[in-house]
Protein backbone atom coordinates (compact mmCIF):
# COMPACT_ATOMS: atom_id res chain seq x y z
CA UNK A 1 0.00 0.00 0.00
CA UNK A 2 1.27 3.79 -0.27
CA UNK A 3 -0.57 6.58 1.09
CA UNK A 4 0.49 9.10 -2.01
CA UNK A 5 -1.51 10.54 -3.99
CA UNK A 6 -1.44 10.11 -7.77
CA UNK A 7 -2.62 13.55 -9.09
CA UNK A 8 -2.94 12.17 -12.84
CA UNK A 9 -5.53 8.76 -10.94
CA UNK A 10 -7.66 11.83 -9.10
CA UNK A 11 -8.02 14.59 -11.34
CA UNK A 12 -11.22 16.25 -11.15
CA UNK A 13 -12.27 14.64 -7.40
CA UNK A 14 -12.84 17.17 -5.18
CA UNK A 15 -11.15 16.30 -1.94
CA UNK A 16 -13.45 18.87 -0.08
CA UNK A 17 -17.01 16.68 -0.67
CA UNK A 18 -15.73 12.71 -0.40
CA UNK A 19 -18.03 10.23 1.30
CA UNK A 20 -17.29 10.05 4.87
CA UNK A 21 -18.50 6.10 4.99
CA UNK A 22 -18.10 4.45 1.81
CA UNK A 23 -19.41 0.49 2.26
CA UNK A 24 -18.78 -1.90 -0.78
CA UNK A 25 -20.97 -5.64 -1.19
CA UNK A 26 -18.01 -7.70 -3.15
CA UNK A 27 -20.06 -9.67 -5.43
CA UNK A 28 -18.89 -12.15 -8.47
CA UNK A 29 -15.90 -13.95 -7.56
CA UNK A 30 -17.70 -17.11 -8.42
CA UNK A 31 -18.69 -16.09 -11.50
CA UNK A 32 -15.42 -14.18 -12.43
CA UNK A 33 -14.18 -17.61 -11.91
CA UNK A 34 -16.61 -19.35 -13.92
CA UNK A 35 -16.12 -17.31 -16.91
CA UNK A 36 -12.74 -17.95 -17.09
CA UNK A 37 -13.21 -21.96 -16.37
CA UNK A 38 -11.33 -21.88 -12.80
CA UNK A 39 -13.15 -22.96 -9.54
CA UNK A 40 -14.79 -20.37 -7.00
CA UNK A 41 -12.28 -20.96 -4.35
CA UNK A 42 -9.74 -19.22 -6.94
CA UNK A 43 -12.44 -16.16 -7.57
CA UNK A 44 -12.08 -15.44 -4.55
CA UNK A 45 -8.34 -15.74 -3.87
CA UNK A 46 -8.38 -13.12 -6.75
CA UNK A 47 -10.87 -10.84 -5.15
CA UNK A 48 -8.51 -10.57 -2.11
CA UNK A 49 -6.10 -8.88 -4.65
CA UNK A 50 -9.25 -6.51 -5.35
CA UNK A 51 -9.82 -5.75 -1.68
CA UNK A 52 -6.11 -4.25 -1.51
CA UNK A 53 -6.40 -2.25 -4.52
CA UNK A 54 -9.81 -0.40 -3.01
CA UNK A 55 -8.54 -0.32 0.55
CA UNK A 56 -5.18 1.17 -0.72
CA UNK A 57 -7.21 3.84 -3.33
CA UNK A 58 -10.25 4.41 -0.15
CA UNK A 59 -6.70 5.33 2.32
CA UNK A 60 -4.98 7.52 -0.64
CA UNK A 61 -7.86 10.09 -1.65
CA UNK A 62 -8.80 10.27 2.15
CA UNK A 63 -11.99 8.38 2.89
CA UNK A 64 -12.19 8.17 6.45
CA UNK A 65 -14.49 4.87 6.79
CA UNK A 66 -14.82 2.05 4.59
CA UNK A 67 -16.79 -1.00 5.20
CA UNK A 68 -16.44 -4.27 3.07
CA UNK A 69 -19.16 -6.81 3.26
CA UNK A 70 -16.77 -10.25 3.23
CA UNK A 71 -18.77 -12.99 4.45
CA UNK A 72 -22.16 -12.62 5.12
CA UNK A 73 -24.39 -15.04 8.20
CA UNK A 74 -26.46 -16.79 5.09
CA UNK A 75 -22.86 -17.61 3.64
CA UNK A 76 -22.28 -20.59 6.11
CA UNK A 77 -25.39 -22.26 4.00
CA UNK A 78 -22.24 -22.42 1.53
CA UNK A 79 -20.84 -26.24 0.58
CA UNK A 80 -18.67 -26.85 3.61
CA UNK A 81 -15.64 -26.87 1.12
CA UNK A 82 -15.90 -23.82 -0.13
CA UNK A 83 -16.49 -22.00 3.72
CA UNK A 84 -13.38 -23.30 4.59
CA UNK A 85 -11.50 -22.21 1.73
CA UNK A 86 -12.86 -18.80 2.88
CA UNK A 87 -11.66 -18.79 6.39
CA UNK A 88 -8.09 -20.13 5.17
CA UNK A 89 -7.98 -17.19 2.68
CA UNK A 90 -9.68 -14.86 5.11
CA UNK A 91 -6.70 -15.93 7.67
CA UNK A 92 -4.42 -15.71 5.29
CA UNK A 93 -5.41 -12.11 4.24
CA UNK A 94 -5.34 -11.05 7.75
CA UNK A 95 -1.77 -11.74 8.35
CA UNK A 96 -0.65 -10.84 5.03
CA UNK A 97 -2.16 -7.18 4.95
CA UNK A 98 -1.26 -6.98 9.13
CA UNK A 99 1.90 -4.75 8.51
CA UNK A 100 0.43 -3.00 5.30
CA UNK A 101 -2.68 -1.73 7.31
CA UNK A 102 -0.28 -0.75 10.04
CA UNK A 103 2.00 1.24 8.07
CA UNK A 104 -0.95 3.25 6.33
CA UNK A 105 -2.16 4.54 9.57
CA UNK A 106 -5.11 1.81 8.91
CA UNK A 107 -7.21 0.52 11.33
CA UNK A 108 -9.27 -2.80 11.42
CA UNK A 109 -12.49 -3.25 12.97
CA UNK A 110 -14.49 -6.07 12.06
CA UNK A 111 -18.35 -6.27 12.76
CA UNK A 112 -20.89 -8.90 12.66
CA UNK A 113 -20.71 -12.49 14.76
CA UNK A 114 -17.44 -12.75 15.13
CA UNK A 115 -17.53 -15.55 17.40
CA UNK A 116 -19.45 -18.19 14.90
CA UNK A 117 -15.85 -17.82 13.26
CA UNK A 118 -13.12 -20.30 13.37
CA UNK A 119 -10.97 -20.02 16.56
CA UNK A 120 -7.73 -19.79 14.72
CA UNK A 121 -9.35 -16.82 12.55
CA UNK A 122 -10.77 -14.91 15.41
CA UNK A 123 -7.14 -15.25 16.55
CA UNK A 124 -5.40 -13.63 13.52
CA UNK A 125 -8.78 -11.36 12.85
CA UNK A 126 -7.33 -10.10 16.80
CA UNK A 127 -3.82 -9.64 16.25
CA UNK A 128 -4.63 -7.36 13.29
CA UNK A 129 -6.90 -5.43 14.72
CA UNK A 130 -4.08 -4.82 18.20
CA UNK A 131 -1.73 -4.41 15.59
CA UNK A 132 -3.71 -1.64 14.42
CA UNK A 133 -5.52 -0.28 17.12
CA UNK A 134 -4.24 3.16 17.57
CA UNK A 135 -3.94 3.94 13.75
CA UNK A 136 -6.16 7.05 12.77
CA UNK A 137 -5.70 7.47 8.87
CA UNK A 138 -8.63 5.07 8.09
CA UNK A 139 -11.26 2.91 9.59
CA UNK A 140 -11.52 -0.05 7.77
CA UNK A 141 -14.58 -2.57 8.78
CA UNK A 142 -14.55 -6.20 7.64
CA UNK A 143 -18.04 -7.29 7.95
CA UNK A 144 -17.74 -10.70 8.68
CA UNK A 145 -20.48 -13.01 9.87
CA UNK A 146 -22.69 -10.32 9.32
CA UNK A 147 -26.61 -9.68 8.93
CA UNK A 148 -28.39 -7.00 9.34
CA UNK A 149 -31.27 -8.40 10.44
CA UNK A 150 -29.56 -9.77 13.04
CA UNK A 151 -27.85 -7.22 13.80
CA UNK A 152 -30.87 -5.18 14.84
CA UNK A 153 -32.52 -8.23 16.53
CA UNK A 154 -29.70 -7.67 19.06
CA UNK A 155 -29.97 -3.99 19.26
CA UNK A 156 -33.55 -4.37 20.18
CA UNK A 157 -32.26 -7.25 22.79
CA UNK A 158 -30.30 -4.85 24.38
CA UNK A 159 -32.15 -2.11 24.39
CA UNK A 160 -34.73 -4.31 26.02
CA UNK A 161 -32.96 -5.79 28.88
CA UNK A 162 -31.58 -1.76 29.47
CA UNK A 163 -35.26 -0.84 29.79
CA UNK A 164 -36.15 -3.81 32.18
CA UNK A 165 -32.99 -2.11 34.26
CA UNK A 166 -34.34 0.77 34.49
CA UNK A 167 -31.47 2.01 32.24
CA UNK A 168 -33.88 3.27 29.51
CA UNK A 169 -36.60 4.51 29.33
CA UNK A 170 -39.34 3.26 26.77
CA UNK A 171 -40.67 6.50 25.73
CA UNK A 172 -37.10 8.04 25.01
CA UNK A 173 -35.86 5.24 22.63
CA UNK A 174 -35.13 7.59 19.53
CA UNK A 175 -33.26 6.32 16.24
CA UNK A 176 -30.13 7.70 18.09
CA UNK A 177 -30.78 5.48 20.91
CA UNK A 178 -31.13 1.95 18.26
CA UNK A 179 -28.05 2.89 16.08
CA UNK A 180 -25.99 3.21 19.44
CA UNK A 181 -26.37 -0.23 19.98
CA UNK A 182 -25.28 -1.59 16.36
CA UNK A 183 -21.91 -2.86 15.21
CA UNK A 184 -21.27 0.68 14.17
CA UNK A 185 -22.29 2.78 17.01
CA UNK A 186 -20.43 6.18 16.85
CA UNK A 187 -19.50 5.54 13.15
CA UNK A 188 -20.93 7.70 10.13
CA UNK A 189 -23.47 6.04 8.50
CA UNK A 190 -22.45 5.11 4.92
CA UNK A 191 -22.81 8.10 2.42
CA UNK A 192 -22.29 5.91 -0.40
CA UNK A 193 -22.61 2.17 -1.28
CA UNK A 194 -21.50 0.40 -4.02
CA UNK A 195 -22.10 -3.20 -5.35
CA UNK A 196 -20.63 -4.79 -7.88
CA UNK A 197 -21.84 -7.71 -10.68
CA UNK A 198 -24.79 -5.74 -11.28
CA UNK A 199 -27.31 -7.52 -8.88
CA UNK A 200 -30.24 -4.95 -8.13
CA UNK A 201 -30.55 -5.96 -4.67
CA UNK A 202 -28.94 -5.03 -0.59
CA UNK A 203 -28.45 -8.58 0.59
CA UNK A 204 -29.24 -8.16 4.41
CA UNK A 205 -26.49 -5.38 4.47
CA UNK A 206 -26.44 -1.80 6.73
CA UNK A 207 -30.43 -2.37 6.15
CA UNK A 208 -30.99 0.60 8.91
CA UNK A 209 -27.40 2.63 8.42
CA UNK A 210 -28.36 2.97 4.58
CA UNK A 211 -31.45 4.89 4.96
CA UNK A 212 -30.43 7.80 2.73
CA UNK A 213 -27.68 6.30 1.49
CA UNK A 214 -26.73 7.37 -2.50
CA UNK A 215 -26.32 3.29 -3.77
CA UNK A 216 -24.27 2.74 -7.18
CA UNK A 217 -24.19 -0.30 -9.07
CA UNK A 218 -21.58 -1.69 -11.37
CA UNK A 219 -21.85 -4.76 -14.16
CA UNK A 220 -17.85 -5.47 -12.88
CA UNK A 221 -17.14 -8.42 -11.22
CA UNK A 222 -15.39 -8.23 -8.26
CA UNK A 223 -11.88 -9.42 -9.08
CA UNK A 224 -12.13 -6.77 -12.07
CA UNK A 225 -12.77 -4.05 -9.85
CA UNK A 226 -10.34 -1.71 -8.53
CA UNK A 227 -8.80 1.99 -8.16
CA UNK A 228 -10.03 3.72 -11.06
CA UNK A 229 -13.10 2.18 -11.13
CA UNK A 230 -13.79 3.06 -7.29
CA UNK A 231 -12.38 6.57 -8.09
CA UNK A 232 -14.76 7.00 -10.94
CA UNK A 233 -17.53 5.94 -9.32
CA UNK A 234 -16.59 8.52 -6.60
CA UNK A 235 -16.59 11.36 -9.22
CA UNK A 236 -19.86 10.14 -9.72
CA UNK A 237 -21.75 10.28 -6.17
CA UNK A 238 -19.88 14.00 -5.96
CA UNK A 239 -22.42 14.88 -8.86
CA UNK A 240 -25.94 13.68 -6.99
CA UNK A 241 -27.69 16.12 -5.51
CA UNK A 242 -28.39 14.71 -1.82
CA UNK A 243 -32.10 15.58 -0.45
CA UNK A 244 -32.33 13.41 2.80
CA UNK A 245 -36.19 13.55 2.09
CA UNK A 246 -36.62 17.24 1.40
CA UNK A 247 -36.87 19.37 -1.39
Amino acid sequence: MNSKTNSADTAGLDIENLPSHVAIIMDGNGRWAKKRFLNRIQGHEKGAQAVRKVVEAAREIGISVLTLYAFSTENWQRPKNEVIALMRLLKKFLASEKQNLFENNIRLNAIGQIERLPGDVRTALQKAMDATRHNSGMLFNLALSYGARSEIALAVRKIAEKTVAGEIDPGGITDKVVAEHLYTARMPDPDLLIRTSGEMRISNFLLWQIAYTEIFITDSLWPDFGRAEFIKIIKEYQSRERRFGKV
